[in-house]
Protein backbone atom coordinates (compact mmCIF):
# COMPACT_ATOMS: atom_id res chain seq x y z
CA UNK A 1 0.00 0.00 0.00
CA UNK A 2 2.85 2.42 0.89
CA UNK A 3 6.27 1.96 -0.69
CA UNK A 4 9.48 3.97 -0.23
CA UNK A 5 12.24 3.35 -2.78
CA UNK A 6 15.63 4.87 -1.83
CA UNK A 7 13.98 8.04 -0.55
CA UNK A 8 15.94 11.03 0.73
CA UNK A 9 14.60 14.48 1.62
CA UNK A 10 16.83 17.54 1.90
CA UNK A 11 15.49 20.94 2.96
CA UNK A 12 16.92 24.24 1.78
CA UNK A 13 20.03 25.37 3.68
CA UNK A 14 20.08 22.12 5.69
CA UNK A 15 23.58 20.68 6.17
CA UNK A 16 22.34 17.10 5.70
CA UNK A 17 19.22 15.26 4.50
CA UNK A 18 16.34 15.00 7.02
CA UNK A 19 15.94 11.35 5.98
CA UNK A 20 18.22 9.37 3.67
CA UNK A 21 18.12 6.05 1.82
CA UNK A 22 14.69 4.97 3.05
CA UNK A 23 13.51 1.65 1.61
CA UNK A 24 10.41 0.14 3.18
CA UNK A 25 6.96 -1.26 2.47
CA UNK A 26 3.78 -0.97 4.54
CA UNK A 27 1.17 -3.60 3.53
CA UNK A 28 -2.53 -2.90 3.25
CA UNK A 29 -4.56 -3.24 6.45
CA UNK A 30 -1.68 -2.94 8.94
CA UNK A 31 -1.04 -0.57 11.82
CA UNK A 32 2.58 0.48 11.43
CA UNK A 33 4.26 2.44 14.21
CA UNK A 34 7.06 4.88 13.39
CA UNK A 35 9.42 5.51 16.32
CA UNK A 36 12.71 7.23 17.02
CA UNK A 37 14.28 10.09 18.97
CA UNK A 38 13.03 13.65 18.47
CA UNK A 39 14.31 15.28 15.29
CA UNK A 40 15.26 12.14 13.34
CA UNK A 41 12.81 12.85 10.50
CA UNK A 42 9.61 11.05 11.50
CA UNK A 43 7.36 13.97 10.49
CA UNK A 44 9.25 14.28 7.20
CA UNK A 45 8.68 10.61 6.42
CA UNK A 46 4.96 10.94 7.21
CA UNK A 47 4.70 14.09 5.10
CA UNK A 48 6.20 12.26 2.13
CA UNK A 49 3.29 9.77 2.24
CA UNK A 50 0.64 12.51 2.00
CA UNK A 51 2.55 14.56 -0.57
CA UNK A 52 3.01 17.49 1.81
CA UNK A 53 6.73 16.78 1.43
CA UNK A 54 7.95 18.36 -0.80
CA UNK A 55 4.90 20.01 -2.45
CA UNK A 56 4.00 22.07 0.63
CA UNK A 57 7.11 22.06 2.81
CA UNK A 58 9.65 22.61 0.03
CA UNK A 59 12.95 20.79 -0.16
CA UNK A 60 14.13 18.13 -2.57
CA UNK A 61 12.77 14.58 -2.57
CA UNK A 62 14.98 11.97 -4.21
CA UNK A 63 13.72 8.47 -4.85
CA UNK A 64 10.10 7.42 -5.12
CA UNK A 65 7.10 7.22 -2.76
CA UNK A 66 3.93 5.49 -3.95
CA UNK A 67 0.60 5.20 -2.11
CA UNK A 68 -2.03 2.87 -3.56
CA UNK A 69 -0.04 3.01 -6.79
CA UNK A 70 0.07 6.82 -6.97
CA UNK A 71 3.45 8.51 -7.17
CA UNK A 72 3.57 11.42 -4.69
CA UNK A 73 6.01 13.29 -6.93
CA UNK A 74 3.35 13.62 -9.66
CA UNK A 75 0.26 13.71 -7.43
CA UNK A 76 -0.14 16.77 -5.25
CA UNK A 77 -1.78 16.48 -1.79
CA UNK A 78 -5.22 17.37 -3.16
CA UNK A 79 -4.94 14.56 -5.69
CA UNK A 80 -4.19 12.13 -2.86
CA UNK A 81 -6.92 13.39 -0.50
CA UNK A 82 -9.36 10.58 -1.33
CA UNK A 83 -6.69 7.98 -0.54
CA UNK A 84 -4.62 9.50 2.30
CA UNK A 85 -5.95 11.22 5.41
CA UNK A 86 -3.40 13.14 7.47
CA UNK A 87 -3.48 14.54 11.00
CA UNK A 88 -0.37 16.48 12.01
CA UNK A 89 1.09 17.30 15.41
CA UNK A 90 -0.70 20.65 15.58
CA UNK A 91 -4.50 20.23 15.30
CA UNK A 92 -5.08 24.00 15.12
CA UNK A 93 -3.23 24.11 11.80
CA UNK A 94 -5.66 21.47 10.52
CA UNK A 95 -8.95 23.34 10.98
CA UNK A 96 -10.72 25.38 8.29
CA UNK A 97 -14.20 25.86 9.82
CA UNK A 98 -15.53 27.20 13.12
CA UNK A 99 -17.61 24.41 14.67
CA UNK A 100 -17.10 20.70 15.31
CA UNK A 101 -19.86 19.45 13.02
CA UNK A 102 -18.81 21.71 10.14
CA UNK A 103 -15.21 20.54 10.48
CA UNK A 104 -16.22 16.89 10.31
CA UNK A 105 -18.18 17.57 7.11
CA UNK A 106 -15.67 19.83 5.35
CA UNK A 107 -13.44 17.14 3.84
CA UNK A 108 -16.43 15.29 2.40
CA UNK A 109 -17.81 18.50 0.91
CA UNK A 110 -14.48 19.10 -0.80
CA UNK A 111 -14.65 15.62 -2.37
CA UNK A 112 -18.29 15.97 -3.44
CA UNK A 113 -19.76 13.28 -1.17
CA UNK A 114 -23.57 13.04 -1.32
CA UNK A 115 -25.36 15.00 1.48
CA UNK A 116 -27.16 11.95 2.91
CA UNK A 117 -23.87 10.05 3.10
CA UNK A 118 -22.18 13.03 4.73
CA UNK A 119 -24.84 13.22 7.44
CA UNK A 120 -24.52 9.52 8.26
CA UNK A 121 -20.73 9.61 8.42
CA UNK A 122 -20.74 12.70 10.64
CA UNK A 123 -23.07 10.98 13.12
CA UNK A 124 -20.98 7.80 13.08
CA UNK A 125 -17.78 9.75 13.74
CA UNK A 126 -19.32 11.82 16.53
CA UNK A 127 -20.24 8.58 18.29
CA UNK A 128 -16.94 6.82 17.55
CA UNK A 129 -14.83 9.58 19.11
CA UNK A 130 -17.18 10.66 21.91
CA UNK A 131 -17.81 14.07 20.33
CA UNK A 132 -21.62 14.07 20.20
CA UNK A 133 -21.94 16.54 23.10
CA UNK A 134 -19.51 18.92 21.34
CA UNK A 135 -21.10 18.94 17.88
CA UNK A 136 -22.22 22.61 18.03
CA UNK A 137 -19.23 23.93 20.00
CA UNK A 138 -16.87 26.45 18.42
CA UNK A 139 -13.52 24.71 17.90
CA UNK A 140 -11.71 27.64 19.53
CA UNK A 141 -13.43 26.88 22.86
CA UNK A 142 -12.32 23.23 23.00
CA UNK A 143 -9.43 21.89 25.04
CA UNK A 144 -6.30 20.71 23.24
CA UNK A 145 -7.32 17.06 23.59
CA UNK A 146 -10.82 17.72 22.29
CA UNK A 147 -9.35 19.54 19.30
CA UNK A 148 -7.12 16.52 18.66
CA UNK A 149 -10.15 14.24 18.49
CA UNK A 150 -11.96 16.62 16.12
CA UNK A 151 -8.90 16.69 13.83
CA UNK A 152 -8.82 12.89 13.74
CA UNK A 153 -12.57 12.74 13.16
CA UNK A 154 -12.43 15.17 10.23
CA UNK A 155 -10.09 12.73 8.49
CA UNK A 156 -12.07 9.60 9.35
CA UNK A 157 -15.28 10.89 7.77
CA UNK A 158 -13.64 10.76 4.33
CA UNK A 159 -12.99 7.00 4.76
CA UNK A 160 -9.41 7.11 3.39
CA UNK A 161 -7.52 3.94 2.52
CA UNK A 162 -4.45 5.23 4.39
CA UNK A 163 -4.33 7.17 7.65
CA UNK A 164 -1.16 9.11 8.49
CA UNK A 165 -1.08 10.25 12.11
CA UNK A 166 1.62 12.31 13.82
CA UNK A 167 1.44 12.02 17.64
CA UNK A 168 -2.34 11.30 17.63
CA UNK A 169 -2.62 10.64 21.40
CA UNK A 170 -0.16 13.24 22.69
CA UNK A 171 -2.86 15.65 23.89
CA UNK A 172 -5.39 13.02 25.00
CA UNK A 173 -6.15 11.80 28.49
CA UNK A 174 -5.67 8.03 29.03
CA UNK A 175 -9.37 7.24 28.50
CA UNK A 176 -9.68 9.29 25.32
CA UNK A 177 -6.44 7.81 23.98
CA UNK A 178 -7.81 4.29 24.49
CA UNK A 179 -10.99 5.27 22.62
CA UNK A 180 -9.03 6.63 19.67
CA UNK A 181 -6.77 3.58 19.54
CA UNK A 182 -9.80 1.29 19.68
CA UNK A 183 -11.25 3.14 16.68
CA UNK A 184 -7.97 2.77 14.77
CA UNK A 185 -7.86 -0.96 15.51
CA UNK A 186 -11.42 -1.32 14.26
CA UNK A 187 -10.52 0.50 11.04
CA UNK A 188 -7.49 -1.74 10.53
CA UNK A 189 -9.12 -5.07 11.39
CA UNK A 190 -12.65 -4.54 10.07
CA UNK A 191 -12.16 -2.18 7.11
CA UNK A 192 -8.59 -2.93 6.02
CA UNK A 193 -7.42 0.65 6.54
CA UNK A 194 -3.65 1.11 6.54
CA UNK A 195 -2.44 3.24 9.46
CA UNK A 196 1.03 4.79 9.64
CA UNK A 197 1.50 6.47 13.00
CA UNK A 198 4.36 8.30 14.71
CA UNK A 199 4.07 8.34 18.49
CA UNK A 200 6.40 9.01 21.41
CA UNK A 201 4.09 7.60 24.09
CA UNK A 202 4.88 4.04 23.16
CA UNK A 203 3.32 2.66 26.35
CA UNK A 204 -0.03 3.49 24.76
CA UNK A 205 0.38 2.05 21.29
CA UNK A 206 3.24 -0.42 20.80
CA UNK A 207 1.18 -3.48 21.77
CA UNK A 208 -1.31 -2.71 18.97
CA UNK A 209 1.26 -2.37 16.16
CA UNK A 210 1.68 -4.99 13.43
CA UNK A 211 5.15 -3.72 12.62
CA UNK A 212 7.51 -1.01 13.87
CA UNK A 213 9.77 1.25 11.84
CA UNK A 214 12.65 2.63 13.91
CA UNK A 215 14.64 5.66 12.75
CA UNK A 216 17.59 5.32 15.15
CA UNK A 217 19.35 8.60 14.32
CA UNK A 218 19.27 11.39 11.69
CA UNK A 219 20.13 10.02 8.27
CA UNK A 220 20.39 6.41 9.46
CA UNK A 221 18.68 3.55 7.65
CA UNK A 222 15.41 2.43 9.24
CA UNK A 223 15.09 -0.76 11.27
CA UNK A 224 11.87 -2.56 10.38
CA UNK A 225 10.39 -5.60 12.07
CA UNK A 226 8.01 -7.10 14.58
CA UNK A 227 7.38 -4.81 17.59
CA UNK A 228 9.15 -7.04 20.15
CA UNK A 229 12.21 -7.47 17.90
CA UNK A 230 12.58 -3.73 17.25
CA UNK A 231 11.97 -2.78 20.90
CA UNK A 232 14.82 -5.10 21.89
CA UNK A 233 17.29 -2.76 20.14
CA UNK A 234 15.44 0.57 20.16
CA UNK A 235 16.94 3.53 22.04
CA UNK A 236 13.35 4.65 22.75
CA UNK A 237 11.06 2.19 24.49
CA UNK A 238 8.13 2.18 26.94
CA UNK A 239 8.51 1.45 30.68
CA UNK A 240 7.26 -2.13 30.25
CA UNK A 241 10.21 -2.81 27.94
CA UNK A 242 12.63 -1.07 30.32
CA UNK A 243 11.37 -3.28 33.16
CA UNK A 244 11.63 -6.39 30.97
CA UNK A 245 15.24 -5.56 30.11
CA UNK A 246 16.07 -5.17 33.83
CA UNK A 247 14.45 -8.52 34.60
CA UNK A 248 16.08 -10.25 31.61
CA UNK A 249 12.80 -11.39 30.04
CA UNK A 250 12.92 -12.74 26.50
CA UNK A 251 10.98 -12.33 24.30
CA UNK A 252 10.05 -8.88 25.50
CA UNK A 253 6.46 -8.37 26.68
CA UNK A 254 4.81 -5.30 25.16
CA UNK A 255 1.65 -5.10 27.26
CA UNK A 256 0.96 -4.89 30.99
CA UNK A 257 -1.00 -8.15 30.78
CA UNK A 258 1.91 -10.11 29.31
CA UNK A 259 4.38 -8.56 31.75
CA UNK A 260 2.25 -9.37 34.80
CA UNK A 261 2.22 -13.03 33.81
CA UNK A 262 6.02 -13.09 33.99
CA UNK A 263 6.56 -10.82 36.99
CA UNK A 264 6.25 -13.37 39.81
CA UNK A 265 10.00 -13.93 40.25
CA UNK A 266 10.70 -10.18 40.05
CA UNK A 267 8.11 -9.48 42.75
CA UNK A 268 9.86 -12.02 44.98
CA UNK A 269 13.25 -10.36 44.42
CA UNK A 270 11.74 -6.98 45.37
CA UNK A 271 9.76 -8.27 48.36
CA UNK A 272 10.52 -6.41 51.56
CA UNK A 273 12.29 -3.56 49.77
CA UNK A 274 11.09 0.05 49.85
CA UNK A 275 11.08 2.03 46.58
CA UNK A 276 13.50 4.94 46.51
CA UNK A 277 11.90 8.39 46.19
CA UNK A 278 11.30 9.32 42.56
CA UNK A 279 12.77 12.77 43.17
CA UNK A 280 16.19 13.57 44.65
CA UNK A 281 14.51 15.94 47.12
CA UNK A 282 12.88 13.36 49.36
CA UNK A 283 11.54 15.73 52.00
CA UNK A 284 8.36 17.67 51.31
CA UNK A 285 8.22 21.43 51.93
CA UNK A 286 7.52 22.49 55.49
CA UNK A 287 3.76 22.65 56.01
CA UNK A 288 4.02 26.13 57.54
CA UNK A 289 6.06 27.52 54.60
CA UNK A 290 4.47 30.41 52.74
CA UNK A 291 2.83 29.13 49.54
CA UNK A 292 4.08 30.55 46.26
CA UNK A 293 0.74 29.68 44.62
CA UNK A 294 -2.51 30.08 46.50
CA UNK A 295 -6.07 29.77 45.21
CA UNK A 296 -9.07 30.09 47.50
CA UNK A 297 -12.56 29.11 46.28
CA UNK A 298 -11.46 29.99 42.75
CA UNK A 299 -14.23 29.98 40.12
CA UNK A 300 -13.53 30.83 36.47
CA UNK A 301 -16.10 31.13 33.69
CA UNK A 302 -15.29 30.79 30.00
CA UNK A 303 -18.33 31.98 28.13
CA UNK A 304 -21.33 30.26 29.66
CA UNK A 305 -19.24 27.40 31.03
CA UNK A 306 -17.84 27.22 34.55
CA UNK A 307 -14.36 25.94 33.73
CA UNK A 308 -13.29 25.94 37.42
CA UNK A 309 -15.54 25.74 40.48
CA UNK A 310 -14.41 26.52 44.02
CA UNK A 311 -10.81 25.35 43.57
CA UNK A 312 -8.57 25.49 46.65
CA UNK A 313 -4.88 25.02 45.92
CA UNK A 314 -1.57 25.82 47.60
CA UNK A 315 1.87 25.06 46.15
CA UNK A 316 4.93 25.81 48.26
CA UNK A 317 8.54 26.44 47.33
CA UNK A 318 10.28 23.23 46.27
CA UNK A 319 7.01 21.43 45.59
CA UNK A 320 6.08 19.77 42.30
CA UNK A 321 2.37 19.21 41.66
CA UNK A 322 0.90 17.38 38.67
CA UNK A 323 -2.62 18.42 37.61
CA UNK A 324 -4.43 15.56 35.88
CA UNK A 325 -7.92 14.79 34.60
CA UNK A 326 -9.78 14.15 31.38
CA UNK A 327 -9.73 16.55 28.44
CA UNK A 328 -11.79 19.64 29.22
CA UNK A 329 -11.52 19.19 33.01
CA UNK A 330 -10.07 22.70 33.49
CA UNK A 331 -6.31 22.01 33.71
CA UNK A 332 -5.21 24.58 31.11
CA UNK A 333 -7.71 27.12 32.46
CA UNK A 334 -6.17 26.79 35.92
CA UNK A 335 -2.64 27.43 34.63
CA UNK A 336 -3.79 30.32 32.44
CA UNK A 337 -5.58 31.93 35.39
CA UNK A 338 -2.34 31.81 37.39
CA UNK A 339 -0.69 34.08 34.80
CA UNK A 340 -3.66 36.45 34.59
CA UNK A 341 -5.12 35.32 31.26
CA UNK A 342 -8.55 34.64 32.79
CA UNK A 343 -10.22 36.77 35.47
CA UNK A 344 -11.70 34.92 38.44
CA UNK A 345 -15.49 35.06 38.60
CA UNK A 346 -15.10 34.61 42.34
CA UNK A 347 -12.42 33.63 44.83
CA UNK A 348 -8.82 34.78 45.01
CA UNK A 349 -5.50 33.99 43.30
CA UNK A 350 -2.00 34.99 44.38
CA UNK A 351 1.25 33.89 42.73
CA UNK A 352 4.65 34.69 44.22
CA UNK A 353 3.07 37.41 46.35
CA UNK A 354 1.18 39.12 43.51
CA UNK A 355 -2.31 39.09 42.03
CA UNK A 356 -1.58 38.01 38.42
CA UNK A 357 -4.44 39.96 36.87
CA UNK A 358 -3.22 43.20 38.49
CA UNK A 359 0.50 42.81 37.76
CA UNK A 360 2.38 44.33 34.82
CA UNK A 361 3.57 41.65 32.33
CA UNK A 362 7.24 42.59 32.71
CA UNK A 363 7.01 42.15 36.47
CA UNK A 364 4.92 38.99 36.23
CA UNK A 365 7.51 37.40 33.90
CA UNK A 366 10.02 37.36 36.76
CA UNK A 367 7.57 35.75 39.16
CA UNK A 368 5.80 33.09 37.09
CA UNK A 369 6.46 31.44 33.72
CA UNK A 370 3.95 29.49 31.63
CA UNK A 371 4.87 27.08 28.86
CA UNK A 372 1.56 26.66 26.97
CA UNK A 373 0.31 23.62 25.06
CA UNK A 374 1.07 25.44 21.80
CA UNK A 375 4.75 26.48 21.98
CA UNK A 376 4.36 28.66 18.89
CA UNK A 377 2.48 31.13 21.13
CA UNK A 378 5.89 32.07 22.62
CA UNK A 379 7.90 32.03 19.37
CA UNK A 380 8.07 35.03 17.07
CA UNK A 381 11.69 35.44 15.86
CA UNK A 382 13.11 34.11 12.58
CA UNK A 383 15.78 31.84 14.07
CA UNK A 384 16.39 29.77 17.18
CA UNK A 385 19.41 31.95 17.94
CA UNK A 386 17.28 35.12 17.81
CA UNK A 387 14.70 33.56 20.13
CA UNK A 388 17.43 32.66 22.62
CA UNK A 389 19.00 36.13 22.46
CA UNK A 390 15.60 37.75 23.09
CA UNK A 391 14.98 35.42 26.05
CA UNK A 392 18.36 36.32 27.56
CA UNK A 393 17.59 40.04 27.15
CA UNK A 394 14.07 39.83 28.62
CA UNK A 395 15.29 37.81 31.61
CA UNK A 396 18.42 39.98 32.12
CA UNK A 397 20.40 36.74 31.92
CA UNK A 398 24.00 36.41 30.66
CA UNK A 399 24.21 35.94 26.87
CA UNK A 400 24.10 32.27 25.91
CA UNK A 401 21.99 31.20 28.90
CA UNK A 402 18.95 30.20 26.84
CA UNK A 403 21.04 28.55 24.11
CA UNK A 404 22.81 26.46 26.75
CA UNK A 405 19.44 25.32 28.11
CA UNK A 406 18.29 24.32 24.61
CA UNK A 407 21.46 22.29 24.14
CA UNK A 408 21.03 20.64 27.54
CA UNK A 409 17.39 19.67 27.04
CA UNK A 410 17.57 18.55 23.41
CA UNK A 411 21.02 18.52 21.76
CA UNK A 412 21.25 18.96 18.02
CA UNK A 413 18.78 21.80 17.40
CA UNK A 414 20.31 24.07 14.74
CA UNK A 415 20.54 27.63 16.03
CA UNK A 416 20.05 29.00 12.52
CA UNK A 417 16.79 27.10 11.94
CA UNK A 418 13.44 28.86 11.82
CA UNK A 419 11.23 27.79 14.74
CA UNK A 420 8.42 26.79 12.36
CA UNK A 421 10.77 24.28 10.71
CA UNK A 422 11.40 22.46 14.00
CA UNK A 423 9.50 19.36 15.04
CA UNK A 424 6.82 19.73 17.71
CA UNK A 425 9.17 18.35 20.35
CA UNK A 426 11.95 20.72 19.32
CA UNK A 427 9.60 23.73 19.40
CA UNK A 428 8.43 22.70 22.86
CA UNK A 429 12.03 22.42 24.04
CA UNK A 430 12.78 25.91 22.72
CA UNK A 431 9.70 27.35 24.48
CA UNK A 432 10.71 25.59 27.71
CA UNK A 433 14.21 27.03 27.52
CA UNK A 434 12.84 30.55 26.92
CA UNK A 435 10.68 30.37 30.05
CA UNK A 436 13.35 28.65 32.16
CA UNK A 437 15.90 31.33 31.26
CA UNK A 438 14.15 33.78 33.60
CA UNK A 439 14.21 31.16 36.41
CA UNK A 440 10.85 32.35 37.79
CA UNK A 441 10.03 31.12 41.30
CA UNK A 442 6.80 29.60 39.93
CA UNK A 443 6.91 27.46 36.79
CA UNK A 444 3.74 26.33 35.00
CA UNK A 445 3.93 23.64 32.31
CA UNK A 446 0.98 22.63 30.13
CA UNK A 447 1.56 19.19 28.57
CA UNK A 448 5.36 19.60 28.70
CA UNK A 449 6.20 16.23 27.11
CA UNK A 450 4.23 16.51 23.87
CA UNK A 451 6.58 15.49 21.07
CA UNK A 452 9.44 14.52 23.42
CA UNK A 453 11.07 11.11 23.25
CA UNK A 454 12.00 9.22 26.41
CA UNK A 455 15.56 10.53 26.48
CA UNK A 456 14.44 14.14 26.11
CA UNK A 457 11.79 13.58 28.76
CA UNK A 458 14.42 12.19 31.12
CA UNK A 459 16.61 15.27 30.62
CA UNK A 460 13.59 17.51 31.28
CA UNK A 461 12.75 15.61 34.48
CA UNK A 462 16.33 15.97 35.70
CA UNK A 463 16.29 19.72 35.07
CA UNK A 464 12.94 20.16 36.83
CA UNK A 465 14.19 18.11 39.78
CA UNK A 466 17.08 20.56 40.06
CA UNK A 467 14.74 23.58 39.96
CA UNK A 468 12.49 22.09 42.64
CA UNK A 469 15.50 21.32 44.82
CA UNK A 470 16.54 24.97 44.43
CA UNK A 471 13.17 26.11 45.78
CA UNK A 472 11.04 26.67 42.67
CA UNK A 473 7.37 25.73 42.77
CA UNK A 474 6.35 23.65 39.73
CA UNK A 475 2.78 23.04 38.59
CA UNK A 476 2.29 20.92 35.48
CA UNK A 477 -0.88 19.89 33.68
CA UNK A 478 -0.32 16.54 32.01
CA UNK A 479 -1.92 13.39 30.65
CA UNK A 480 1.46 11.65 30.84
CA UNK A 481 1.06 9.30 33.81
CA UNK A 482 4.69 8.18 33.49
CA UNK A 483 5.85 11.80 33.86
CA UNK A 484 3.68 12.29 36.95
CA UNK A 485 5.16 9.14 38.48
CA UNK A 486 8.74 10.30 37.83
CA UNK A 487 8.40 13.95 38.78
CA UNK A 488 5.48 14.88 41.03
CA UNK A 489 5.31 14.90 44.80
CA UNK A 490 1.58 15.62 44.70
CA UNK A 491 -1.14 14.88 42.17
CA UNK A 492 -4.29 16.96 41.89
CA UNK A 493 -7.14 15.52 39.80
CA UNK A 494 -9.75 17.80 38.22
CA UNK A 495 -13.13 16.73 36.83
CA UNK A 496 -15.48 19.25 35.21
CA UNK A 497 -13.74 22.09 37.02
CA UNK A 498 -13.86 20.49 40.49
CA UNK A 499 -10.97 19.10 42.52
CA UNK A 500 -11.81 15.43 43.10
CA UNK A 501 -8.45 14.30 44.49
CA UNK A 502 -5.37 15.97 45.96
CA UNK A 503 -2.67 13.97 47.71
CA UNK A 504 0.78 12.38 47.55
CA UNK A 505 1.61 11.23 44.03
CA UNK A 506 2.09 7.57 44.92
CA UNK A 507 -1.22 7.41 46.79
CA UNK A 508 -3.21 9.01 43.98
CA UNK A 509 -1.74 7.13 41.02
CA UNK A 510 -1.69 3.74 42.75
CA UNK A 511 -5.35 4.06 43.66
CA UNK A 512 -6.43 4.91 40.10
CA UNK A 513 -6.33 2.45 37.19
CA UNK A 514 -6.57 5.39 34.76
CA UNK A 515 -3.56 7.27 36.15
CA UNK A 516 -1.32 4.38 37.26
CA UNK A 517 2.02 4.04 35.40
CA UNK A 518 2.92 0.76 33.70
CA UNK A 519 5.35 -0.44 36.37
CA UNK A 520 2.72 0.06 39.09
CA UNK A 521 0.23 -2.03 37.13
CA UNK A 522 2.77 -4.80 36.54
CA UNK A 523 4.12 -5.06 40.10
CA UNK A 524 0.92 -4.26 42.02
CA UNK A 525 0.14 -4.36 44.88
CA UNK A 526 3.73 -3.31 45.71
CA UNK A 527 4.17 0.50 45.41
CA UNK A 528 6.75 0.60 42.59
CA UNK A 529 6.25 3.41 40.06
CA UNK A 530 9.22 3.56 37.66
CA UNK A 531 11.89 1.27 36.16
CA UNK A 532 14.53 3.50 37.80
CA UNK A 533 13.23 2.56 41.26
CA UNK A 534 13.37 -1.12 40.37
CA UNK A 535 16.89 -0.79 38.96
CA UNK A 536 18.17 0.87 42.15
CA UNK A 537 16.63 -1.88 44.28
CA UNK A 538 18.14 -4.67 42.15
CA UNK A 539 21.56 -3.00 42.17
CA UNK A 540 21.43 -2.67 45.95
CA UNK A 541 20.57 -6.36 46.27
CA UNK A 542 23.46 -7.55 44.09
Amino acid sequence: MIRFENVSVTYADAPAPAVAGIDLFVPEGELCLLVGPSGVGKSTLLGAVSGLVPHFTGGVLDGRVTVAGRDTRTHRPRELADVVGTVGQDPLAHFVTDTVEDELAYGMESLGVAPETMRRRVEETLDLLGLADLRDRPIATLSGGQQQRVAIGSVLTVHPQVLVLDEPTSALDPGAAEEVLAVLQRLVHDLGTTVLMAEHRLERVVQYADQVILLPSPGAAPVVGAPADVMAVSPVHPPVVGLARLAGWSPLPLSVRDARRRAGELRERLAGRTPAPVAPYATAPAPDAEPLVHCSRLTVRRGRTEALRGVDLSVRAGETVAVMGRNGAGKSTLLSTLVGLHPPASGTVTVAGTVPRDTRPAELLRRVGLVPQEPRDLLYADTVAAECAAADHDAAAPPGTCAALVGELLPGIAHGAHPRDLSEGQRLTLALAIVLTARPPVLLLDEPTRGLDYAAKSRLVGHLHGLAAAGHAILLATHDVELAAELAQRVLVLADGDVVSDGPAADVVLSSPAFAPQVAKILAPAPWLTPAQVRKALEAAS
